[in-house]
């Protein structure tokens, strides 16, 4: 396939990642871990992906979230939020809001609905998106700016509503292979002054996560030791409330199961994907599906209670999708049409509908939640 020619101040860009990799990779005997490489390429500070000036998200960037697509997901998010923030809450904490329009549609329509939160915190480590987020939020809610706070680390203590949508899978991930019965792991070296995958023998925690799934010969997977660390440290952090996340992603048996023997790896430049981790780094997203069964364990390590696990189309169903498009008479095509194009996009089994889920987990939140009153999948973890 062939991808996008960068601009020539792009490709600059990128050859300064690449070289601030070598680097390290010298630095480090000739070998990084290849979740060491993805923390470098997407959070490498003024280099990495997520770290320097260039459009991610929407049509001018590399890949459309679902805020993005529509308003409807925000909208209809908002109800689930309101749910929990009507049992007591009056606070907010999105992991990774991105560009902000998640959190300025449910700003909006939780004030439409009577629910403001008095704190809605976003934790970013991306100046850069930070101040993208501020843009958005300063442009479509500036009267509930103040109500606003940017965070680099989770709060010490929280209670109340967490969200992250799309977090999950930018998380770096270990990379291993199962060759001759062994357990190899997948790091970067430089061959011919390029950087390139370099096998060697796994230790620690990859090699102990490997032989505990048990992979047949010729397997190649992530484990994803960062996202599970994230909800161990969640876990420590939420005193009472739910968190939310919504990702692409299996359980266990079918993260592991045969049709995926080489992985999930996936990375988006352009709107194009592709399995290339070393295309152009500092400018390309790198991805990996979310094995959701190893979050809900880590979760429930740190004490946190599974509360619900389904498609994303149905936790939209559950949560009134078609209540809130039915503000807009289909009378009004100008209108409509466009919002049912979009709802068919968040909600077909062949667009996202069935390949992102929603994770729910909780402490000391006893009631039922909205999104999973039918079709709950929990018992597949």
């Amino acid at each position: 396939m062939s991808l996008p020619e960068p601009s020539p101040e792009a490709r600059e860009h990128s050859d300064r990642v690449a070289e601030h990799i070598r680097g390290e990779i010298a630095a480090s005997g000739g070998w990084i871990s290849f979740a060491r490489y993805m923390e470098l390429a997407l959070y490498a500070p003024g280099l990495g992906y997520y770290s320097a000036g260039a459009k991610k998200l929407g049509k001018a960037g590399d890949f459309v979230t679902a805020p993005e697509i529509s308003p409807l997901y925000g909208q209809t998010l908002a109800r689930q939020v309101k749910q929990v923030l009507d049992a007591g809450f009056d606070e907010v904490l999105e992991v990774g809001a991105g560009s902000g329009a998640l959190a300025a549609t449910l700003l909006e329509e939780l004030e439409r609905s009577g629910g403001t939160p008095r704190n809605y915190l976003i934790l970013e480590l991306s100046a850069d998106l930070r101040e993208r987020s501020r843009d958005t939020l300063a442009a479509r809610v500036p009267h509930l700016l103040e109500r606003v706070a940017w965070l680099n680390r989770l709060p010490p203590a929280f209670s109340g509503v967490v969200l992250g949508n799309e977090v999950l899978d930018a998380m770096p991930v270990h990379v291993v292979r199962i060759q001759r019965g062994r357990v190899e792991e997948g790091g970067v070296g430089v061959r011919s002054d390029r950087l390139d995958w370099s096998w060697r023998l796994a230790s620690g925690e990859p090699l102990d996560a490997a032989r505990a799934l048990k992979l047949p010969e010729g397997f190649r997977t992530e484990i994803q030791l960062a996202a599970r660390g994230f909800m161990r440290s969640l876990a420590g952090v939420l005193e009472k409330g739910a968190a939310l996340f919504v990702d692409y992603g299996f359980p266990e048996k079918e993260f592991y199961h045969p049709q995926r023997k080489d992985g999930t790896l996936m990375c988006h430049y352009r709107h194009h994907a592709h399995a290339d981790p070393f295309f152009l780094p500092g400018l390309q997203d790198i991805t990996s599906h979310v094995d959701f069964s190893a979050i809900a364990k880590s979760a429930r390590a740190g004490g946190l209670e599974l509360l619900g696990y389904t498609g994303q189309a149905q936790f939209l169903v559950n949560c009134g999708i078609a209540e809130v498009m039915s503000r807009t008479p289909p009378e009004d095509g100008a209108r409509f049409l466009p919002l049912a194009n979009q709802a068919n996009r968040l909600m077909s089994p062949a667009e996202m509908g069935e390949l992102f889920k929603v994770i729910a987990l909780g402490r000391q939140f006893a009631a039922p939640l909205l999104g999973f009153r039918e079709g709950d999948r929990r018992q597949a973890l």
